[in-house]
């Protein structure tokens, strides 16, 4: 067994809780910069408040095709961990580095050149446009920011550093928290820029984060070495980071896509719909950030252990950490569903919008214990070299599930048969996601036993869970 794979030895739970508790405080940073940008915001008036519900689900996703880019660094580098291969896991952090710049240019460029025809798509209508033009012009310009700072913070996952790679989204949020208020309403001789001051200090706290990033990684074991690169081995490189790297980022972007759908849908039923939609889904994400660490943990576990030849390990933690996301969907849900009016009201005294927030919340709350199954699952799947089962999942959750469901039944009961296709989708896509993930992780524990009875060595040397 490896040196390098920490994660190969000891408990399964205990690795789960240890690397998932770091990660909850700075997802849960990171997801407090939508709540804020959302109250901030909010004061400015309905109309921003509706431009920023219709912006949210594009940078969902475009911060979702950057964790995309972590899944793809994670996995390669534990895998490379598990079997001893740290220079190779060094090599492999940087090209993905090299790639991440230079998609997040593309995609910047990209972003700010079809913006306007994006959100006409999105039925935003053309009092909003300069409203959404001024936050997604900076935001597109900052992006390959974002792509920096998550390809450094793959490869601080890949080696179990769970709290360097929480440091850095905390920093991300601190840096938000404090610029928000400064740069949309105006502080000291700080003019307001309103809806676009939002935008500037996401850009800055991009910045910051990818700087701390930095540090964290050259001070850790595993660091970004320039005398790593070489043109050699640049094809084995990128078709092992892309292979991983380019399906978890569709399938993490597939789901804000499908949000951004679903906006479209709700925006034939006007704007206060809109507003209650964007309200509920800051909550929505707040309230899943236990579920975002721990399918972003276990991917380090799931690939040490299976690069290890521990795959019984692998899942085992699989089956740990689905249990978890059902009880905690649960219990979750049940509090939003009982207070979702006073939740509501955290952003905005208009009724209108207090109440689509609260019925969103009643209907499709239910279901976020099965998305953390899907998320889970797909975690796992990603960190053993299996990305392309899990786009299969996201896409077909969306595009055969969530879409066709919010067209059909939004015909029959207007705004709660759109929530009601989001439930459906979690439903339906958590439980085939686990479903995959336990079958193929199967397949891997019993080629262990085989190996353990052909050789007759223990199974494996785990202490009693």
């Amino acid at each position: 067994m490896a040196d390098t794979g920490k994660l190969t030895r000891g408990s399964i739970r205990y690795h789960l809780f240890h690397q998932t508790w770091p990660a909850l405080i700075g997802v849960a940073a990171l997801m407090s910069v939508g709540i804020v940008d959302a109250y901030f915001v909010g004061q400015e008036g309905p109309d921003q408040l509706a431009a920023i519900s219709f912006i949210f689900p594009i940078i969902t996703a475009l911060s979702s095709l950057g964790v995309g880019v972590i899944v793809g660094i994670n996995s390669v580098v534990s895998r490379a961990l598990g079997r001893g291969e740290h220079d190779l896991a060094e090599t492999r952090g940087l090209q993905g580095f090299i790639i991440a710049g230079f998609a997040g240019l593309a995609i910047g460029a990209a972003l700010w050149a079809f913006q306007a025809p994006l959100f006409a798509a999105m039925n935003a209508g053309e009092d909003l446009e300069p409203l959404i033009s001024a936050y997604m012009t900076p935001y597109a310009i900052g992006y390959p920011f974002v792509m920096w700072m998550m390809s450094l913070n793959g490869m601080l996952r890949g080696q179990g550093a769970a709290v360097r790679s929480s440091i850095i989204l905390i920093v991300n949020a601190a840096a938000n928290w404090v610029l928000d208020p400064m740069l949309i309403a105006g502080w000291g001789p700080l003019p307001g820029y309103g809806i676009a001051g939002a935008a500037y200090a996401s850009v800055i706290a991009f910045g910051l984060a990818g700087i701390t990033a930095f540090v964290l990684l050259q001070t850790s074991d595993l660091k970004l070495r320039l005398s790593r690169f070489s043109r050699e081995g640049w094809g084995a490189g990128a078709k092992a980071l892309i292979s991983v790297g380019g399906p978890a980022a569709i399938s993490n972007s597939i789901n804000p896509i499908g949000l951004a759908v679903l906006t479209g849908f709700l925006a034939t039923y006007g704007q206060d719909a809109v507003a209650g939609y964007g309200a509920a889904g800051r909550l929505q994400s707040f309230a899943v950030v236990p579920l975002l660490a721990l399918s972003g943990s276990i991917g380090a576990i799931v690939g040490q252990n299976w690069g290890a030849g521990q795959e019984v390990r692998a899942r085992k933690a699989l089956l740990y950490a689905v249990g978890f996301a059902m009880l905690y969907g649960l219990a979750i849900a049940a509090l939003l569903v009982g207070f979702s009016r006073q939740f509501a009201g955290l952003f905005t005294d208009s009724a209108p919008v207090i109440d689509a927030a609260a019925r969103y919340l009643t209907i499709a709350a239910w279901g976020y214990g099965l998305y953390g199954a899907l998320i889970v699952s797909n975690g796992a799947l990603n960190a053993i070299d299996k990305a392309s089962r899990a786009l299969m999942v996201s896409v077909g959750r969306v595009l055969l599930v969530m879409v066709p469901t919010a067209w059909l039944l939004g015909r029959m009961w207007q705004e709660d048969g759109i929530y009601a296709a989001e439930l459906a989708a979690n439903v339906v896509g958590g439980a085939i996601a686990f479903w995959i993930a336990w079958r193929v992780l199967g397949r891997g524990a019993d080629a262990q036993r085989a190996r353990s009875q052909d050789t007759n060595a223990p199974l494996s040397a785990e202490p009693a869970e």
